[in-house]
């Protein structure tokens, strides 16, 4: 596979012709200067050493080299490796409830934009750790499969919204049970597996602590961080309080037994967010006590350099025009390199 690093830089090619289009103009200028003194063939006679043809091969020589420098710049690379790196951490899903309980106000700006800022905290003080996210709401959907690539993990956490998910509700269990399926292969036979559940536990949908029991057998730990508070907070969408049949309006209130007891059976840990803090950097500091595991990963590179070769090249080119004198040397002039006519 070939390829230019940096192709843009191949327009600087086009002042290839600038730099001939020069020459050939100075060179009919000299020749118009040459002719007012005189017949061009009487001029030639009277001097011998000059050489038209090494003048050419100079600005041949100036021209291919810059030609090639431009070439290097962009940088050609052929051919392609594989780079296989090793780390020690723990792989991570991260499951969060975009249901619109999670637009209350108890949080400001609401629930759901302080998860979002805490979850971009968590990914900058990351460091050798996979990451995934599941989102839910009625139904879960993988929003970022399991990776180290924490930039793109923080681009995704932040179009984290409730529009992602179709079906509204919150069905806890469903979620969780996506993100036991979430996990690579690497990571299946050792403790190095943690599910961090971020909702307010207002489940109506499942039996969240059934797939806590699977969880368990399976060795995988989940870390619940409830969001909310005991006391609730209406849900406001588009300006408008979300009400009831009735006409009452609706309080989304933190329900912590559920998400006590499923941390509880996997040997995780439950915390209750507050305005200062979601609890993502309390439960990071239990998740950093974990066993590691040696977590590989495979990179494809295209690093075959071949502008050095053009680099050489181009300065030898530019030495040999630098050297070229534009008059015969006298040592070389029996020899008649350059297939001129010599005066009588």
């Amino acid at each position: 596979m070939f390829r230019f690093a940096h192709p843009q830089y191949l327009w600087l090619l086009l002042a290839v012709p600038a730099l001939i289009a020069l020459y050939w103009a100075a060179a009919r200028n000299r020749r118009k200067r040459l002719a007012r003194f005189g017949n061009p063939t009487l001029l030639r006679g009277l001097m011998p050493e000059v050489s038209t043809g090494r003048v050419r091969l100079k600005s041949i020589l100036f021209t291919a080299a810059v030609a090639l420098l431009v070439l290097a710049l962009a940088r050609p690379q052929w051919g392609s490796k594989l780079r296989e790196e090793t780390s020690e951490g723990i792989e991570m899903m991260l499951v969060v409830d975009v249901s619109n309980s999670m637009l209350a106000e108890d949080f400001a700006p609401n629930r759901l934009e302080r998860t979002k800022y805490a979850i971009d905290r968590l990914f900058d003080g990351l460091r050798q750790d996979r990451v995934g996210l599941v989102v839910f709401a009625g139904e879960p959907k993988v929003q970022l499969p399991i990776t180290s690539d924490y930039r793109m993990a923080k681009a995704f956490a932040r179009k984290i919204d409730p529009s992602l998910v179709a079906v509204q509700g919150t069905a806890v269990g469903k979620a969780l049970s996506q993100a036991l399926m979430s996990f690579s292969s690497e990571t299946e036979q050792n403790h190095s597996r943690v599910i961090v559940l971020i909702t307010d536990g207002e489940n109506h949908e499942d039996d969240a602590v059934a797939v806590a029991e699977r969880a368990k057998e399976l060795g995988i730990r989940i870390f619940t961080i409830g969001i909310g508070t005991p006391e609730g907070a209406p849900i406001r969408i588009g300006g408008e309080f979300i009400r009831d049949e009735k006409g009452d309006m609706v309080v989304s209130k933190l329900d912590e037994q559920m998400l006590q007891q499923i941390a509880d059976i996997t040997g995780g840990a439950y915390v209750r967010s507050s305005n200062q803090s979601v609890g993502l950097d309390e439960i990071v500091q239990s998740i950093n006590r974990m066993e590691a595991t040696e977590l590989s990963t495979v990179k494809f590179e295209e690093y075959n350099e071949q502008y050095q070769y053009l680099v050489g090249l181009a300065l030898f080119l530019l030495l040999a025009e630098f050297f070229l004198l534009d008059r015969r040397n006298p040592l070389l002039a029996r020899f008649n390199i350059f297939r001129e006519e010599r005066p009588e």
